[in-house]
């Protein structure tokens, strides 16, 4: 397994993470530009966003006491939840969840940002309130913070070119099938443990994974659902595969998901966070932002 504590997505190739910016900069730009995006309830219909939270157990807000800021702390090279603007500053689907928090709360906001593996120590050491950046929430994490209920989690997903046959997924549907996936990969894990009856083919790396499917070298690809889901969108896939079969979210493989990680303790702002997190998905905002850095659905 992973021992990163991020969520990682396949993004070590440049050239994907780049294309996935400047993507979402054509979407941001076009929002910012008066011409609105769609509304969220249009979008929902076409893109499942998926919900954390149980409507019949709506939490309360808690006394913030002297509470006036949260100071959160993140990176910015992990597209599109938290990158490096035009202007330089931090911004993403992390960075503007990090401020619609703070507007919920009523509580003044500041973004810090810096490097990954110094966020924890950093947050331990009293430099911040709050670590926004995709940590994921395993027992080594919860070691060194506390953490909010998740508020994303990123499924595997099997990809194939659009006039493959394979219309759906499944152990006897696939058997015998190539299927591309990265070497030592939890994706692999999943694949040697569930659909063993598959032509595995280890590649060094998620490039290797797209070209294979492309070209037609494997008949699928297994990998990361965002990462698929902003190649299939992007110029370098030439429009040639699409999504076969639903997500696969099992969390022994692919984590508990992300939350935001807390000094350990500090359980007065864990359920500040966990309140305010349940009133922006109450109210849609949420969802807003979730479609508005996620136009390609990869659930």
């Amino acid at each position: 397994m992973m021992s990163n504590p991020r969520r990682l997505l396949c993004f070590g190739d440049r050239r994907l993470r780049n294309a996935f910016i400047c993507m979402l900069a054509a979407v941001l730009m076009f929002s910012v530009s008066g011409a609105a995006l769609p509304p969220s309830h249009a979008n929902a219909q076409e893109i499942y966003v998926p919900r954390f939270w149980d409507p019949k157990r709506r939490p309360e807000k808690p006394n913030l006491g002297r509470m006036t800021q949260i100071r959160f702390m993140t990176e910015d090279d992990f597209p599109p939840f938290h990158f490096r603007g035009p202007n330089g500053l931090p911004i993403g689907f992390n960075i503007d969840l990090a401020r619609a928090i703070c507007e919920e709360l009523a509580l003044a906001c500041t973004v810090q940002v810096r490097r990954f593996d110094t966020l924890l120590p950093a947050l331990d050491q009293g430099a911040g309130d709050a670590v926004i950046a995709s940590i994921a929430i395993t027992p080594e994490t919860r070691a060194k913070a506390d953490f909010t209920d998740r508020y994303y989690r990123t499924p595997a997903r099997f990809a194939a070119k659009k006039d493959s046959p394979l219309k759906d997924i499944s152990p006897e549907l696939i058997a015998g099938k190539s299927v591309a996936v990265v070497a030592g990969s939890a994706h692999e894990a999943y694949l040697r443990t569930f659909f063993a009856e598959t032509a595995i083919k280890s590649l060094p790396d998620m490039a290797a994974v797209l070209s294979a499917v492309k070209s037609g070298e494997a008949d699928l690809a297994f990998a990361d659902g965002i990462a698929l889901a902003v190649w299939l969108n992007g110029a370098d896939s030439a429009n040639c595969c699409a999504f076969r079969g639903g997500p696969f979210t099992e969390s022994r493989y692919f984590g508990e998901g992300v939350g935001i990680a807390v000094r350990k303790g500090n359980d007065t702002l864990v359920r500040a966070l966990n309140y305010a997190l349940y009133r922006l998905w109450e109210r849609g905002v949420f969802t807003d932002l979730y479609l508005r850095y996620f136009p390609v659905g990869f659930y």
